[in-house]
Formats: C-alpha cells, sequence, structure tokens
C-alpha cells in the first residue's frame, strides 16, 4: 500500500477512535483537496495528514507550509459553501512516521489559524 494512503488510513482510525465523525475523505474542489474532513462535537476539522518513513530531515508537520494552509482555509470555505454549513472550523495536522510494521502518530488539533485581512 502506497505510504501516503496508509497514513491516512491510520489518521482516519485514529480520528475515529476518538469520537469524531468523518465526513469526507481526501475532497475535492476546484485546485485543493482535503486529506480529511471531520466533525468533532460540532466543530468542522480540516486535517492534513503528513506521513514519513522517517523524521531525520523534518517532522512531518514543518511540510505544511504557508502555501498549503492558504490552500486549507480556501478549500474550507469552499466545503462550507458547497454543504451549506455554517459552523466553526479547526486547523488540524496529523503527523504520522512509519516504520515498518509500526507507527507513531503525532495529532495537532489548532495547528495554525486563518490570518485576518
Amino acid at each position: 500500500m502506497e505510504l501516503g494512503k496508509r497514513g491516512e488510513e491510520i489518521a482516519t482510525g485514529f480520528l475515529k477512535d476518538k469520537g469524531y465523525k468523518i465526513r469526507n475523505t481526501n475532497w475535492r474542489f476546484a485546485r485543493y483537496e482535503v486529506d480529511l474532513i471531520a466533525e468533532d462535537r460540532g466543530v468542522l476539522v480540516i486535517a492534513e495528514v503528513k506521513t514519513r518513513q522517517s523524521n531525520v530531515v523534518a517532522e512531518p508537520e514543518a511540510s505544511v507550509t504557508k502555501e498549503k494552509q492558504r490552500n486549507l482555509i480556501a478549500a474550507a470555505n469552499a466545503y462550507l459553501r458547497c454543504k451549506n454549513l455554517s459552523m466553526e472550523v479547526r486547523f488540524d495536522i496529523i503527523a504520522i512516521i512509519v516504520t515498518g510494521e509500526t507507527h507513531q502518530l503525532t495529532h495537532i488539533p489548532d495547528a495554525f489559524y486563518p490570518m485576518m485581512r
């Protein structure tokens, strides 16, 4: 199984185990994609999943650049419009390091916030 797909499955299971309702996986709109969209106690959670085989170069969450954050914010706004939702949104990062059959998962709720213009 491809590493990224495996990571997304691990992250989905993790969120489900924590009581999150999974709304969508790999949701696309125009040029935007969101790995996981879930709901946690009435809050829409936009989760970026980063999976690596090692953290030698950098922690996986470090690869969520400002540009990626802007794209996730735009995707969240598009999702709210498409689904006609009005709810609070939170941006999480789920970083997974896979080593053979085991993995280490780090969940960072509220990893970043939309900047006000």
